[in-house]
C-alpha cells in the first residue's frame, strides 16, 4: 500500500525528494512559486498535498487496491480502493497531513457474512454462493468495517527501501456500522488506537500467526521524471494488537444496554486480540511527485 523508493532520477526528477533521496534541491531546473490554485496536467491527482507547509519538498498519494484486514477471527478483503495522501518534510521524512483533513480516505469495507457472519453453504455452486452472499452483506445483518486515522502517521524511506523496520505506521481505529450497531462502533480510539506497524520485509509476529514478507514493487517515473510511480507492492503486518470494541448499539434505549451490544461484537469477532492474532496486508500502487513540480503546474 503506502510505500515509497527513490532510484536516481536526473536533474529535473525527483530533486527535492531529500526524505526519500539524497539529491540536492538546488539541481531542480524551477523554484516552487507562490500557492495559486490546483495541480493540473500531470500532477492533478496530487491536489491535497500540503505544498504551502514550510519544508515539505515531496507530495504523496498512495491507494490501496487490494489485500485484507484482520483482526482476532474478522477477516475483511479490502475490496474498494483505500487512499493515503500528504507529503514529506526534508531529511526528516516527517509526514505531513493532507490540509483538507483527507489524509486518510474514510471507505467502508464489507464484513463477510454482515453481523452473524452468515456465509453461503460450501455445497452451494458459485452463482448461488454470490446471490446468498450479496443479500447478507447487503441486508439487515450487512456490515461495514471503516478505516480511521487518529494519530501521526509515521515514515521510514530507508526502512522502506532496506525492507526491515517499519516503513510506515498508521495509529487507526475501525468503525462498524450497521443499523442495529449505530454510528458509534468501534475498535480502537484516539486514546488507544490499534497501532499497526506496515514493512515491505519480513515480520516477526508471536504464534500462532507466522512471518510474511512484503514486496517493495515495481519502480517506474513518468511526467519527464518528475513523478516516481510504485506498482505492485504490498506492505504488511501481523504484530498488531486490537482493543475491545466501544460504543457498539448505542442508539438502543439510549445506550442503556451499549456493554450488552459490546460484549456481543466482542464474543463475535474475538477481542480484545493479542499480537499474534491479526494481520494487515496492503497491496496497492502509489505516486511520489516533487512538491515544486506540484507547485509549479498550477
Amino acid at each position: 500500500m503506502f510505500r515509497m523508493g527513490i532510484p536516481h532520477m536526473g536533474s529535473r526528477a525527483m530533486a527535492p525528494l531529500l526524505a526519500v533521496a539524497a539529491v540536492s534541491l538546488a539541481v531542480l531546473g524551477f523554484a516552487a512559486p507562490a500557492l495559486a490554485g490546483k495541480p493540473t496536467g500531470e500532477f492533478v491527482n496530487f491536489s491535497d498535498c500540503p505544498v504551502s507547509t514550510p519544508g515539505v519538498t515531496a507530495c504523496v498519494l498512495a491507494q490501496t487496491t487490494g489485500g485484507e484486514f484482520k483482526i482476532g477471527s474478522t477477516a475483511v478483503p479490502l475490496a474498494k480502493t483505500i487512499t493515503l495522501q500528504g507529503g514529506v518534510i526534508g531529511e526528516t521524512s516527517q509526514f505531513v497531513n493532507a490540509p483538507d483533513g483527507n489524509t486518510l480516505s474514510k471507505t467502508p469495507q464489507t464484513v463477510p457474512g454482515g453481523l452473524l457472519k452468515i456465509l453461503a453453504p460450501s455445497f452451494f455452486f458459485e452463482p448461488l454462493t454470490k446471490i446468498f452472499n450479496e443479500f447478507i452483506n447487503k441486508g439487515i445483518t450487512g456490515v461495514t468495517a471503516t478505516t480511521e486515522l487518529v494519530g501521526e502517521v509515521g515514515f521510514s524511506a530507508n526502512n522502506l527501501l532496506k525492507k526491515e523496520g517499519n516503513a510506515l505506521v498508521l495509529p487507526v481505529r475501525v468503525h462498524l456500522e450497521n443499523s442495529f450497531l449505530g454510528n458509534g462502533c468501534y475498535v480502537g480510539s484516539k486514546s488507544h488506537p490499534v497501532t499497526v506497524e506496515l514493512t515491505t520485509g519480513t515480520t516477526s509476529p508471536v504464534l500462532p500467526n507466522e512471518p510474511i514478507t512484503g514486496s517493495i514493487g515495481e519502480i517506474g517515473t513518468r511526467a519527464e521524471g518528475a513523478i516516481l510511480t510504485i506498482k505492485k507492492n504490498s506492505l504488511v503486518n501481523n504484530t498488531f494488537a486490537a482493543p475491545e470494541a466501544e460504543g457498539c448499539g448505542s442508539q438502543i434505549l439510549f445506550g442503556l444496554f451499549t456493554w450488552l451490544v459490546d460484549d456481543a461484537v466482542d464474543s463475535e469477532i474475538g477481542l480484545p486480540s493479542a499480537s499474534g492474532h491479526n494481520t494487515a496486508i496492503l497491496n496497492g500502487n502509489q505516486e511520489v511527485a516533487s512538491a515544486a513540480a506540484v507547485e509549479a503546474s498550477e
